[in-house]
């Protein structure tokens, strides 16, 4: 079932635990999004967006993602992520996303504002919630690299406060260390700049960049506003490891089905691994 409005993000955030955010590129890890969502019985963000929209056409993946998740019994909104275009933005609004993500953070903070202001705008009127960047993550979305955190790129709090005012947005993606794929060596949140931020802020928080991030800091910064973790490299690399393994004995008789299977069942472990990571161990299964 489609999971409409921002309460699922909100009730979260209450609770101290995540909504997890997982990128899909096919049908093969959108099925495997859902099936753990399902498992798992906990709101899920199937994530559509501009950067699987290249591979799979705008049209095919948001028809693919809205139909998984109107069809299943989990809760699962449609999200889509790092969009800078108001015209695909009002596009994937129109077709029925549940929330969508305007990425002004390349942009001078005023253009930022005007920009995230507008999206913001689009979005309410199709009643759907609104996350906005502020601050700049190093990596790539796409492709895993050795990126490192830099401390300039990092999100100021009052800056912050200024922006969400002046934009009305639901959710706020920060930069607090966290980096685009993964890196050689361990990420360390600037949990301290976190916390100033989420005291600054009325809305939650959202973490991007959080595959391959220690267990202690994905839970000290849920502990501190982040209501929404954004996960792809993660998904992307089990996919694609157990492609490599299924290969060897999919070849001879050319048994592709084979190895879309084992991809997509390696998505659906993954990620149920991961939505059980975002509950801190205090909570349990409550």
């Amino acid at each position: 079932m489609l999971l409409h409005g921002s309460d699922a993000l909100k009730k979260v955030a209450a609770a101290g635990h995540a909504l997890p955010g997982f990128v899909a590129y096919n049908l093969e890890t959108i099925q495997g999004i859902t099936a753990a969502a399902e498992a798992a019985d906990r709101p899920v963000l199937i994530q559509a967006g501009s950067s699987p929209f290249k591979h799979a056409g705008r049209d095919a993946l948001m028809r693919l993602a809205l139909d998984a998740a109107g069809h299943s019994v989990a809760q699962l909104g449609v999200h889509l992520d790092h969009s800078r275009d108001l015209d695909e933005i009002t596009a994937c609004l129109e077709a029925g996303y549940t929330s969508v993500m305007v990425d002004g953070s390349h942009l001078p903070f005023a253009e930022n504002i005007a920009l995230t202001k507008e999206a913001a705008r689009r979005a309410r009127d199709h009643g759907a919630w609104v996350e906005a960047e502020l601050g700049a993550l190093p990596g790539d979305e796409d492709v895993s690299t050795d990126a490192v955190a830099q401390t300039a790129a990092m999100t100021d709090p009052r800056q912050a406060a200024e922006f969400v005012a002046a934009t009305g947005i639901d959710a706020l993606a920060v930069a607090v260390g966290n980096v685009h794929g993964f890196t050689k060596d361990p990420v360390h949140l600037d949990l301290e700049r976190l916390a100033a931020i989420h005291e600054a802020v009325p809305v939650p928080l959202v973490l991007h960049g959080a595959s391959g991030l220690p267990v202690e800091e994905l839970h000290g910064a849920l502990a501190r506003g982040v209501a929404k973790v954004n996960v792809n490299a993660e998904l992307r690399r089990a996919y694609l490891d157990a492609v490599r393994a299924t290969l060897p004995s999919a070849l001879p008789g050319s048994d592709v089905v084979s190895v879309w299977a084992a991809g997509r069942n390696a998505v659906r472990d993954t990620a149920l691994e991961i939505i059980g990571r975002l509950i801190p161990h205090s909570q349990g299964n409550a």
